[in-house]
């Protein structure tokens, strides 16, 4: 199994780019990734996250997910 870089790891310098990707993980569709159940045991278990960051990745996914569709549904009324 790969080991972790300490820069990714929890205060390492690039910790934020790890943050980043797992909460563009958390929002793809892609059936092959599994439910969000086997998304949060691959984050915590493989990726190193601890669970206030899976949580604030999550935070971060559902905030962003309903910023986008207000801003499709606010676009689809002003077409109509």
């Amino acid at each position: 199994m790969k080991e972790i870089k300490e820069e990714y790891k929890p205060n390492g310098k690039n910790r934020q780019y790890v943050l980043d990707k797992a909460v563009k993980y958390i929002l793809d569709n892609n059936p092959k990734l599994g439910t969000q159940n086997m998304k949060h045991m691959f984050l915590v278990e493989k990726v190193g996250l601890t669970q206030e960051e899976y949580l604030e990745c999550l935070n971060k996914a559902t905030s962003v997910n309903w910023k986008e569709v207000k801003e499709e549904n606010e676009t689809d009324t002003i077409k109509k």
